[in-house]
């Protein structure tokens, strides 16, 4: 089936929270925030609230979305919570199978596990959440999904070594299982076992649209997921016009120019932003960093997102929102929820 067939009978909206911390904040300021925007989207009427897991950014507070998760799954009630994602290569399928059994007990049926095999670290920041105890250059990412779908979903054959391990606690039903990435090697993963799969536009906005097509055309149905779904998390800034939009990421544009750099420091303000000297090639630069964003007013967001949803043949779209203003950013996602006539929380 080529993507441009396919269209969504029901669009969920969802968000991915990386918890940026802006200049001038703390880390704990950032995770306020994100508490903040968990409970704001819960009521808004969004689907899903992932937590993002960073290791080593001065931006990025949350290193721990196994610990986020259970925050924010108790300080809201109906938006499903969970990890957008855990990088399955830094830690044992065993152990985060444990966690995430936890989480469902606590709060049943609102998680989801999103598991990613990026580091989502620098080289040496990998290394020591590895504890040196592993070849860093080997992809043991297969036998490890093999292993935390097994512990998870009971099937674990009788031959294998780890056969009388019980997962505790025993949840009954286990968190829904994702896929993240913005490659081949995630897509065919999470087609051959049978999960959701989300790709990672804001990080790679060219070639989704094949990869998505090879997920659906290889997707092998599951015990739990009967049929392919599709999400894309995309980064999105909304205001009330293209103007005001357009000046909350310059903030964005000139963090990431800097992050490519080398240079993982806070979110810069709006006025050191638009004062910032950019030299030609640095211009160059942040207008090809353009395409990684969806910025405008409502109109022009929906129009955006919904022309991304069509061409990679999406089912759900998280929204993922960086701006140094933390009012401005919780303002972007009511607005993006208000466009899509999201049912809002009448209790």
């Amino acid at each position: 089936m080529l993507v441009r067939d396919y269209a969504p009978t029901v669009l969920a909206l969802s968000v991915l929270d990386q918890s940026p911390i802006p200049a001038g904040a703390s880390a704990g300021d950032a995770l306020e925030t994100t508490l903040e925007l968990a409970r704001l989207a819960d009521r808004l009427g969004y689907a899903r609230y992932w937590l993002a897991e960073h290791h080593s950014f001065s931006a990025l507070a949350g290193s721990a979305p196994e610990i986020l998760a259970g925050h924010v799954a108790a300080a809201t009630t109906r938006i499903r919570v969970g990890s957008g994602g855990v990088m399955l290569p830094h830690y044992s399928p065993l152990k985060v199978a444990e966690t995430f059994s936890m989480l469902e007990v606590l709060h049943p049926g609102r998680i989801d596990l999103g598991i990613g095999r990026a580091p989502g670290a620098d080289p040496l920041a990998t290394f020591a959440l590895k504890s040196g105890n592993r070849d860093p250059a080997a992809d043991e990412f297969p036998n490890q999904l093999v292993e935390l779908v097994g512990f998870l979903q009971g099937t674990i054959p009788d031959s294998h070594p780890y056969a009388r391990i019980k997962v505790m606690p025993d949840s009954g039903d286990p968190p829904q299982i994702w896929l993240l990435g913005s490659g081949g090697s995630s897509a065919h993963h999470a087609a051959q076992f049978g999960m959701p799969y989300a790709f990672a536009h804001f990080i790679s906005p060219t070639g989704g649209e094949p990869l998505v097509a090879q997920y659906r055309e290889a997707f092998r149905a599951s015990a739990t997921q009967p049929e392919p779904h599709v999400g894309i998390c995309v980064s999105t800034i909304c205001a009330e016009t293209d103007e005001e939009a357009d000046e909350l990421a310059s903030s964005l544009r000139l963090w990431r120019l800097r992050l490519e750099s080398g240079d993982p420091g806070q979110i810069p303000t709006v006025d050191e932003a638009l004062g910032y000297p950019y030299t030609p090639a640095e211009q160059a630069r942040v207008s090809e960093l353009a395409s990684r964003f969806v910025v405008g007013s409502p109109d022009r967001a929906k129009r955006e997102l919904l022309e991304l949803v069509e061409r990679l043949g999406a089912d759900e779209l998280f929204i993922v929102t960086i701006c140094h203003d933390q009012a401005a950013r919780l303002r972007s996602y009511e607005l993006i929820a208000d466009a899509f006539g999201l049912k809002r929380a009448t209790d």
